[in-house]
């Protein structure tokens, strides 16, 4: 019974009951995609007034297997200052934007391996209330993406937060494909996002942001 008080007691939660609205982007990328992602992310929720944090999952690929394949060498190297993401960033933030490919309909093992970690902050209950949104990619699209989305949203059930899904809020989600649980995009056999999926993302970022102060704010009022 104590576990469940403190569970689901709100004074547990990390909500600042402020205006001000803490995002972290974290994403996974092997090749820069969800990368590129993560930055226009960051672009709209700043432009939303949001303090924002983008970090990386750790890779777990073999590097060995990094370093047959030079477009994923490159592009950890370039990235190799980001930041990778702790339990420490999920505390800080009051709302969490993740990005990643699909990997045969589900999670990259990367993620889920970072989300597997987060359980001693979920049983102090301070996933609760946390506004999540999501992001993905594929090489067409028909290759999982609302499917990956939709399940990350499942651990975020299981944390207590409150999916910001864009939904059709803006012409910006039907010019990107019109994927209403997050932005998708499909990437060309040279590496280039197909769709124009900049206003989206952006979209989905302020979106997020703005749910997230709304909710500091009312809790803020209680």
């Amino acid at each position: 019974m104590r576990f469940f008080k403190k569970l689901f007691n709100k004074e547990t939660t990390n909500t600042t009951m402020s205006t001000k609205v803490n995002l972290a982007i974290i994403y996974y990328s092997s090749n820069g995609t969800n990368y590129q992602l993560a930055q226009w992310a960051a672009e709209g929720a700043r432009q939303a007034g949001a303090e924002v944090k983008i970090l990386k999952v750790a890779e777990t690929v073999p590097q060995s297997i990094v370093d047959g394949q030079p477009s994923w060498k490159a592009h950890l190297e370039a990235t190799k200052n980001v930041p990778i993401a702790t339990v420490e960033d999920l505390e800080w933030a009051d709302a969490i934007i993740f990005s990643m490919p699909t990997r045969f309909g589900n999670l990259p093992a990367q993620l889920k391996q970072f989300l597997d970690t987060t359980g001693g902050l979920w049983a102090q209950g301070k996933t609760v209330n946390k506004v999540v949104s999501a992001m993905t990619s594929a090489t067409n699209p028909n290759s999982g993406q609302e499917q990956t989305i939709l399940q990350l949203y499942t651990s975020m059930y299981h944390w207590g937060a409150i999916v910001a899904a864009p939904g059709f809020t803006d012409q910006a989600v039907f010019t990107a494909g019109g994927n209403p649980y997050g932005t998708s995009v499909t990437v060309g056999q040279d590496g280039t996002i197909k769709e124009d999926a900049r206003g989206a993302v952006e979209h989905q970022a302020k979106r997020t942001v703005s749910i997230a102060k709304a909710l500091n704010i009312g809790f803020g009022q209680q």
